[in-house]
C-alpha cells in the first residue's frame, strides 16, 4: 500500500496527514509552536521552532506509516500566506518569521493606499492591507535600514522549508500571488510592486507551478526522516486555496466558508479576477484555476471574547449541571430569538479585512435598550461574525459568482447554532463534508495528481462525503432579511468613524507608554 504525505503549515501549528488515494487517512500528527508577540501589533514566530515542527511530524508519519507497512509514496504542502523573514547569504534568519496577523505596517498601508497601491492591487490580486509582505518590506525599509540592507533574501516558512530539505529557493505561485508582489497574469514578479518594496527579483524566490516535484532530499535528512533521496515532494500552494480542493469545493459556484479563529469564504474560478474595488483577493491555484474571496479576521474569536467577557461563569456552571461548557453556551444563544431583538453587532475586534480592508475597525453594539440582556450580546455576537462572511459572499456575486451550493467546514462546523444560522442568514442550504483537514488533504491529493496515482484534482470529490446538509427556516430568514441592511450598511459608513476613533486609541496607548516610560526613569 502507497500514502502520500499532506504536510499544512499553520500559523500556531503544523498539521501532517498520510492518506490513501481513496482518501483514507493512516496517521494525523500535529506539533504546535508558539507566537510571539512583544507588543500588540507583532505577531511573529521563530522559523527555527516551525522548521523543527515540520521535520519532527513528517520523521513520526513516516514512522507510523513503516509500522502499518505502509510506503510513504511522497509529501504535498500547503502553508499559510502573507508570512515574509529575511535571510542572509548563508540561508541563516536575520529576522523572526512575520505573520500575516502582524499589524506593524498600518502607517506603510495608508501611505500606500494613498500613492500607486490601487494599481499595485490590480496587477497583483493582493488587497493593500498590513498583512501583505508588500507592505511589511515597505516597514522594515523605513524603520530597519541596516537590516534591510543587509538581507540577501526575502522568503516565506515554506521557501524557507525547501531550500533547508533541497538547498534551493522556490516559491509557488500560489504563495506568491498572497505577496502582493506577484503579476497575476505574467506569473513573475512585479517591476512596479519590487520598486515600492525597494527590492530587486533577485532577492526573492523562483516562481514555479504548485504541481512542481522536487527531488534530491538532503542526505542528513534522508536518514532523519526514513525517506530516500528520490521521494517527490511536491511543492503544493497555500492553505486557503488548497483548503477549496480538501473540501471539494472546485466546481464553477461551489463556494467553501470555513470559521475557525478567523473565517473566509472562497471560490475557484478559470481565469484571474481581480475586484476594481478591491473588496475580494485573487489567488492562484493551479494551472486554469485561480480563487477569489475574502478572508474575515473575527470569527470563533470574537465568540470567544464574548463568552469570557459576558459569561466569566460559564465553566462552573457547566460544571454544576454536569454538561460541556460550549452546549451549555449553545444552550443560552438559542434562549434568544433570531436577529437578537434587533441587537446588532459589528464584529471588529481586531480589525478586519474583507471585504473592506480596513485595520482601524472595531466592534461595536448597536440597537442595545433595557429588554436586552447579555444572552442578546452573546447571540449578536455570533450574528454579527456571520454577517460579515454574508458581505464577503456579497462582494463574490457582484463579481459574477452565481453561488450553486455552500460548503462550510471549520471548527463551527460541530455547532448546530452556527450551522443552522449561515443557513438562515445566506437563504440556503448549506453542505457540510466530511471532515478530512481541508488543506492538509488538498496538498496530499494535489501531490497524488502531479505524480499521476488519481485521475485528476476534481477527482477527489469522489471522496468526500457529505455529513449533513442544513436548511434555513422561513420566519428566520425573515427576522434576517430585517437587519442585514442595517449591518451592511453601518459596516459600509463607519468606517471615517473607525479611523478617529482608532487614532484616539493610539494616542491615549501612546501617552500611557510614555508615562510608564517616565515613572520607570524617575525610579531608577
Amino acid at each position: 500500500m502507497k500514502a502520500i504525505i499532506g504536510i499544512d503549515i499553520g500559523t500556531t501549528s503544523t498539521k501532517t496527514l498520510a492518506y490513501g488515494t481513496d482518501g483514507r487517512i493512516f496517521s494525523e500528527i500535529e506539533k504546535e509552536y508558539p507566537l510571539y508577540s512583544s507588543i500588540p501589533s507583532e505577531k511573529e514566530q521563530n522559523p527555527e521552532e516551525v522548521y523543527s515542527a515540520v521535520i519532527e511530524t513528517i520523521r513520526d508519519t513516516v514512522k507510523v506509516l513503516q509500522e502499518q507497512g505502509v510506503e510513504a509514496a511522497g509529501a504535498g504542502f500547503s502553508s499559510a500566506m502573507h508570512n515574509i523573514m529575511a535571510v542572509d547569504e548563508n540561508g541563516k534568519p536575520l529576522t523572526r518569521l512575520i505573520t500575516w496577523a502582524d499589524q506593524r505596517s498600518v502607517k506603510e498601508t495608508e501611505a500606500l493606499k494613498e500613492g500607486n497601491g490601487h494599481d499595485i492591487f490590480l496587477r497583483t490580486g493582493t488587497p493593500i492591507h498590513p498583512m501583505s509582505p508588500l507592505t511589511k518590506l515597505m516597514w522594515y525599509r523605513k524603520n530597519e535600514p541596516a537590516l534591510f540592507k543587509q538581507a540577501a533574501k526575502w522568503i516565506s516558512i515554506k521557501e524557507f522549508v525547501f531550500y533547508r530539505l533541497f538547498g534551493t529557493y522556490a516559491v509557488d505561485y500560489s504563495i506568491a500571488s498572497a505577496t502582493g508582489l506577484f503579476h497575476l497574469e505574467n506569473l513573475d514578479w512585479d517591476g512596479e510592486a519590487l520598486r515600492t518594496a525597494g527590492i530587486t527579483k533577485e532577492q526573492l524566490s523562483v516562481p514555479t507551478k504548485t504541481n512542481s516535484i522536487f527531488t534530491g532530499l538532503k542526505e542528513e535528512l534522508q536518514q532523519e526522516l526514513g525517506l530516500s533521496g528520490e521521494t517527490p515532494f511536491v511543492i503544493g500552494a497555500s492553505d486557503g486555496v488548497l483548503a477549496n480542493v480538501g473540501s471539494g469545493a472546485l466546481a464553477p459556484g461551489v463556494v467553501a466558508c470555513s470559521i475557525g479563529t478567523s473565517g473566509a469564504v472562497r471560490t475557484v474560478v478559470d481565469k484571474p479576477y481581480v475586484d476594481p474595488k478591491q473588496r475580494i483577493f485573487c489567488y492562484a491555484l493551479s494551472e486554469g484555476r485561480w480563487v477569489i474571496g475574502g478572508p474575515i479576521n473575527n470569527g470563533g474569536i470574537a465568540l470567544r471574547w464574548a463568552r469570557d467577557k459576558l459569561f466569566p461563569d460559564l465553566k462552573k456552571l457547566a460544571e454544576q449541571e454536569g454538561k460541556n461548557p460550549y452546549d451549555v453556551l449553545n444552550e443560552i444563544i438559542d434562549s434568544v430569538a433570531p436577529a437578537s431583538d434587533g441587537l446588532i453587532f459589528l464584529p471588529y475586534l481586531i480589525g478586519e479585512r474583507a471585504p473592506f480592508w480596513n485595520s482601524d475597525t472595531k466592534g461595536m453594539f448597536f440597537g442595545l435598550t433595557l429588554h436586552h440582556g447579555r444572552e442578546h450580546m452573546l447571540r449578536s455576537v455570533m450574528e454579527g461574525v456571520m454577517m460579515q462572511m454574508y458581505s464577503v459572499v456579497i462582494a463574490l456575486m457582484e463579481a459574477g459568482v452565481e453561488p450553486v451550493q455552500f460548503r462550510a467546514g471549520g471548527g463551527f462546523a460541530r455547532s448546530q447554532t452556527w450551522k443552522q444560522m449561515m443557513a438562515d442568514m445566506f437563504e440556503t442550504e448549506i453542505v457540510i463534508p466530511e471532515s478530512h483537514q481541508g488543506s492538509c488533504y488538498g496538498a496530499a491529493w494535489m501531490a497524488m495528481d502531479a505524480l499521476g496515482m488519481v485521475d485528476s484534482l476534481d477527482s477527489i470529490e469522489q471522496t468526500i462525503s457529505i455529513d449533513e446538509k442544513q436548511y434555513p427556516v422561513n420566519e428566520n430568514v425573515t427576522a434576517y432579511r430585517d437587519i442585514k441592511p442595517i449591518f451592511l450598511r453601518m459596516a459600509r459608513d463607519l468606517q471615517d468613524e473607525f479611523k478617529a476613533i482608532s487614532d484616539v486609541q493610539r494616542s491615549h496607548a501612546e501617552g500611557k507608554r510614555r508615562l510608564s516610560a517616565d515613572n520607570e526613569e524617575e525610579i531608577l
